[in-house]
This record gives C-alpha cells, structure tokens and sequence, in this order.
C-alpha cells in the first residue's frame, strides 16, 4: 500500500516506465507468492515461531536495501527479497494463531484481530506513504526498520514452537516458481510489446506448461508440497479461490487507482494517500465485525456479503472511471475496501477450521500464495491493459474483469451454508 503512492515519485528518480513500475510492485508479490508455499512446510518443520522470526529479519534487511538502491534494478532485486521475508512471515503468523487457541470461535476472533493489524497498516500506508514521499521516497521502506524491532522484540516473549516432520517439494517448488514468474512476465511484457509477439506467447506457455507439471507433482507425488488432499472439501477449495479474487479486485484497484489519481487526475502523492485513507479506514473495524456475524449466521454470510460489496463497487468504478471527479471515485472505492475487510477474514477462518491443526501453516501457506498471486497478475495484466489501451479503456476493463471474478467466486461461496458454520 505504501510502495503504490510513491510509484510516479520513484520513476522519477530511477527512470522506468509503466513496466518498471510493474516490476517495483511485482518484484514483492512474485516471491511473496512463490514461496509462500515452501514456507508453510518450513513453518510446519521448524516451528512457526523460528519461521516468523527469520522472516522479520530478512524483511528488516531487505527493506534498509531498498531504501538504499542506487538504480531500479537493485530495487526489484531488493524487493524481490522483501517479498521472500514477508513469505516466511504470513503463514507462520497464522500458524502462531492456531496454537494460540484452538478453540474455533475463539480462533475466528483473534484472526478477525490479525486482520485489523492488516487493515490499520492499509488505511495509515497510504497517507503515511504519501507524507513521507513528499520528503523522499526512500523513507517508505526506512519505516519498516523499526517496527520489524518492535515485532521481534515481541516474538521474544512468545514461547517455541513445535517442530514437526515436514518434508520440502524441491521439484515441486522450483516448477512453481518457474510457472509464476513466466506468467508475471508474460503479462507485464504484453502491455509494452503486444499479444502476438514471441517474448509475450512463449513465457505465457512456459507458464502453462509448468502449472501442469506442477499439479502432477503433487497429485503424484510421495510428500507434495501443496497435499490437494487438504483442498477436497468444497469450503477449502472455495476459500483459496476467493483469496485469488479478493487480491485482484483490492490489490489491482489500489495500483490503479494510485496511478490514475497522480497521473490523469494530477494529485500529489499525499492528497493520493488521503483519498485512500476512507477506503481502507472503514475496512479496519470490518474483520472484527465479520467474526461476530459469522459466530451468529455461519461464516459464508459474511463472505458473500463482502464479495457483492466490493463487485458492486468496482462495477460502479468501472462505468464512472473516466468522467467522474475524484471524490466520487473514492466514494465508489469504499464499498471495495468494506466488502474486503468483511470476506477475507472470515474465509481465512473458515479454511483454518476446516483443515487439520498439524498442516496449519501450509494451508495458511496456500490460501496466501492463492492471494498473492491474484495480486500478481492483477498488477501485470491490468498495468499491460493500461499500456496498451490507454488510461480510460485499460481502466474500464480491468474493473470489469476484477467484478466478473468475484462474482464467480460469490456465487461458489453461496454453497458453503452447511460447511461454514460452527458452534461458539
């Protein structure tokens, strides 16, 4: 949230066009997503409070670099680091919730807390990010130095986890890895160079083909990285999906709507974080919301709910992107940012206790590579529909296709009334 402000600020200083943008953005979310996965099964093997904290500090040193880096090359590349901490982090920290309380609704509440920590960081990120960028850029990474302290200070008091035996997919990760990050270039390639050309049609194979390789892995593999197991019950299976267009919808309007304020609609990098702060701010109370409905209705209201929010508002963006001021555009943002704040918790939730205790941090591990993939691509193929049709059209389109997801994945999650219930 805090990197998007400051994208036009950043091309400023180390050159690079919409495609270098993509890759500052993507260059966090590809790893992020591809190793997510090998990091549940490292959660699971060494614990997840050893996994949280060698998380922590490679983000601490990845964010010092970034801030540091003399070109945009080295900026990806220490983003690309930034993106492997934060994979370490995510699913350990859920992991660190399951053993905290095992209990199911008591579960639901402390994730509904975890995802506030989310959503306060969302609605000060921009605005912090848009105040700091005013001064220089760099400060947007130096702010992570300490509160990465902070968080490992804290670890500190959180008692050891429990190893457990958790053999890696070597194979199955680096086919993964391979498929993410051609399908990121692919993508990103096509809104700079076209469809048609080779440099975009053979890496969008390469992807494909790896993505095929890669469910054979595991569907025949003796010890998988992603056991597809876990995912045959149809409220697991659903809420990895609704991680991937729950990112699409938030993560692509985010990027696009902080370029298209700085870039169409001339507002400087703090009055962009100020137009975000009512969008994320109303999303911080939501996931405590959510739980409560979710204890009292079943979990699949509040996801249903919050995934006709944000396709109603993103529908509504779609049609009044190109003519309307920018206050009605960030009203129209908001019901994205509610029906976020609202779903995804309760998803998170519902797929935790759906799943055996002991493979905890790999389901975490999925759902979140799920996520960060849909922000992935959200940023690469919308960010190529902008390049290549223009900020009006590549605008229209992509809120289109972002509504258009949820709503496949709405209509799936009505479905969950008999899983998604449990008794507090």
């Amino acid at each position: 949230m805090v990197v998007s402000v400051a994208l036009p600020e950043i091309r400023d200083t180390l050159g690079g066009g919409i495609t270098g943008l993509q890759w500052v953005m993507d260059g966090y979310t590809l790893p992020f997503a591809a190793l997510l996965l090998l990091a549940g099964t490292l959660s699971d093997r060494i614990g997840a409070r050893q996994a949280f904290g060698v998380g922590v500090v490679t983000f601490i040193v990845s964010s010092a670099a970034c801030a540091l880096a003399p070109s945009l090359a080295v900026l990806v590349a220490a983003r690309f680091l930034q993106g492997a901490g934060a994979a370490l982090m995510t699913p350990a920290s859920l992991a660190l919730i399951g053993e905290a309380y095992p209990d199911p609704a008591a579960k639901a509440r402390a994730i509904g807390l975890w995802a506030v920590g989310g959503a306060v960081a969302s609605a000060s990120g921009p605005l912090v990010g848009g105040a700091l960028t005013a001064l220089s850029w760099r400060l947007i990474f130096l702010i992570n130095l300490p509160a990465g302290a902070v968080a490992l200070w804290l670890l500190a008091g959180v008692p050891r986890s429990k190893r457990r035996e958790s053999p890696f997919d070597w194979a199955g990760q680096l086919v993964a890895l391979l498929s993410l990050t051609a399908l990121t270039y692919g993508l990103i390639e096509a809104g700079e160079v076209g469809l048609a050309r080779l440099a975009v049609l053979v890496p969008l194979a390469v992807a494909l083909v790896a993505g095929a390789v890669f469910f054979v892995l595991q569907a025949r593999g003796e010890q998988p990285m992603v056991p597809l197991g876990l995912f045959r019950p149809r409220a697991a299976a659903t809420t990895v999906a609704i991680g991937f267009t729950f990112m699409v919808g938030f993560y692509g309007m985010v990027f696009l709507a902080s370029l298209f304020f700085q870039e169409e609609r001339g507002l400087t990098p703090f009055q962009t974080g100020l137009a975000f702060l009512p969008v994320t701010g109303f999303s911080i109370f939501m996931p405590v919301v959510a739980a409560r409905i979710a204890e009292r209705f079943g979990a699949w209201v509040p996801i249903v709910l919050g995934q006709a929010s944000m396709a109603a508002g993103l529908v509504a963006l779609g049609v009044l992107s190109a003519t309307a001021p920018v206050p009605v555009l960030v009203g129209l943002m908001i019901p994205v940012g509610l029906g976020a704040g609202t779903a995804m918790p309760s998803a998170t939730s519902l797929l935790l206790n759906t799943v055996p205790e002991t493979r905890a941090g790999t389901a975490s591990g999925v759902l979140n590579t799920s996520r960060q993939v849909g922000g992935a691509t959200a940023i690469a193929a919308f960010g190529a529909l902008i390049a290549s049709l223009g900020y009006d059209s590549g605008l229209e389109l992509s809120f289109y296709l972002a509504a258009a997801l949820l709503v496949a994945t709405m209509l799936a999650s009505l479905r969950l009334r008999a899983a998604a219930r449990w008794t507090p």
